[in-house]
């Protein structure tokens, strides 16, 4: 049965635009949420919760009034059309009859999920995690899943839902040594269900997540100053998430607080980039067959060989552009606007093996795994830190580092790219931008950065 009637989405359309408003849409969503956390052998949580509710939008000129409600009824709806119109009224016009095309077919909800048998999982992961060395004093094992279906309507005559499934897995482990407590931390996340949680790749996520804490405790102090740095596959692509991605987004082109504004056409990174955004990748975490605003989910090409091809565009700053959405709009849920957001983000992968990269480099800093990091989208400079380094030592990776900060700045990084391999790989992220947060991927293949700033502790 569909959340909101196509019968019902055309009545509701029609009254908020009884004001005059240029374009009003209906996003219709029923959310259902679940968590368990396992942290030093105790449960910590086991929680579930289920939204539903829609948000009705409604654009005259420059102005947009925005209201969201719980309430599904055709009164409650019809209220909040009201009130997003008032917002966004200049005048009042007469009413506009929406003829809608399309059909709602959704699943009425995900199947259940035995949570005696999921504690039971975390609890066989918490130990594997802990047989992996006597130095692993602490581990902390999380599961969460997520399932929503939703339908958007607009006055354009747009009629089109989707479901989604989304599960993510993550094991944290504290090793304790000489050198203090070390954190190793890994995860996996599909825009799929429990089936991806087999026993060998939980038994893997904690593994890795143990080893690289227990690594930590034989690090040794960063090198500071500018050096060569080698990416490895998977792990670098929130850099350019950050550093790159965020100032291809349409709203801060339009905005003039992008470096990337005005600069179609243009070389904008070493000729060995060609970054794209991809909702259609199968399965990654930022995959879905339409976005938040019902446009299908695209492959777009952002860079082509170091050439700045294209933005990534939502459904409104399309419509003022005159032209066709990418694909990018997104919300966090029924409660917020869509904006421009990334999808999978990534480089494609290169000719090169990452053995080779290596062996070509004489000194500088392998970096397995980044952690956090932040970026001013007006100038492009970041602050990024390492959660898992190793020094390059004549074409060696050789000792262990301690966590440190690559400083830099995104368009230059994007030109000292000189060697990129061909082992690409994805990694699972939540992007946050404007107190909003969605499911995104990351991706690139090892590659190799001229110049990084360093920001160690070694003398």
């Amino acid at each position: 049965m569909p959340l909101v009637s196509p019968e019902l989405c055309e009545l509701v359309l029609a009254e908020a635009l009884l004001t005059g408003g240029e374009f009003a849409e209906i996003y219709a969503e029923d959310r259902n949420n679940a968590s368990a956390v396992l942290d030093d052998h105790r449960v910590e949580e086991l929680s579930s919760g289920r939204s539903r509710g829609a948000g009705i939008r409604v654009v005259s000129a420059e102005t947009t009034g925005f209201a969201h409600t719980a309430d599904l009824s055709e009164a409650g709806l019809l209220a909040a059309a009201r009130a997003a119109s008032a917002v966004a009224s200049s005048s009042r016009g007469a009413s506009k009859g929406i003829a809608l095309s399309g059909t709602v077919d959704l699943p009425e909800a995900t199947p259940s999920v035995d949570r005696a048998k999921v504690v039971e999982m975390l609890q066989r992961v918490d130990e594997h995690a802990r047989s992996q060395g006597s130095a692993i004093t602490q581990s902390q094992v999380g599961v969460a899943d997520g399932y929503r279906r939703f339908i958007v309507a607009n006055s354009d005559g747009l009629l089109a839902s989707d479901h989604q499934t989304r599960t993510r897995f993550n094991v944290t482990c504290i090793a304790t040594g000489d050198t203090g407590m070390q954190t190793g931390y890994e995860t996996i996340a599909r825009t799929e269900g429990y089936e991806i949680l087999s026993d060998e790749a939980v038994s893997a996520v904690a593994k890795e997540a143990a080893r690289r804490a227990l690594v930590k405790l034989d690090a040794r102090p960063a090198p500071s100053g500018e050096l060569a740095v080698v990416l490895a596959g998977g792990s670098g692509g929130i850099l350019f998430h950050e550093a790159c991605g965020h100032g291809l987004e349409a709203d801060h082109i339009v905005k003039d607080t992008s470096v990337y504004a005005g600069k179609v056409g243009q070389r904008v990174a070493s000729e060995l980039v060609t970054l794209v955004d991809d909702g259609t990748v199968a399965g990654e975490w930022g995959h879905f067959a339409i976005d938040d605003e019902g446009m299908p989910a695209a492959r777009n090409v952002l860079i082509e060989n170091g050439i700045l091809t294209d933005y990534m565009w939502d459904g409104l700053r399309a419509r003022r552009a005159g032209r066709r959405s990418s694909g990018n709009g997104r919300r966090q849920s029924y409660q917020h606007l869509p904006m421009v957001r990334m999808t999978n983000t990534y480089l494609l992968a290169g000719n090169a093996t990452a053995e080779e990269i290596i062996a070509d480099t004489d000194y500088g800093v392998y970096v397995a795994k980044l952690g956090g990091g932040q970026v001013n989208t007006a100038t492009g400079d970041f602050v990024f830190g390492t959660s898992e380094a190793y020094l390059i030592e004549h074409g060696r990776i050789t000792a262990p580092l301690r966590d440190a900060n690559l400083i830099g700045n995104g368009p230059e990084i994007l030109q000292r790219i000189d060697a990129v391999a061909n082992d690409f790989a994805m990694t699972p992220g939540t992007c946050g931008k404007d107190g909003q947060s969605v499911p995104v991927g990351c991706g690139q293949a090892t590659l190799r950065l001229t110049g990084v700033t360093i920001g160690g502790t070694a003398s």
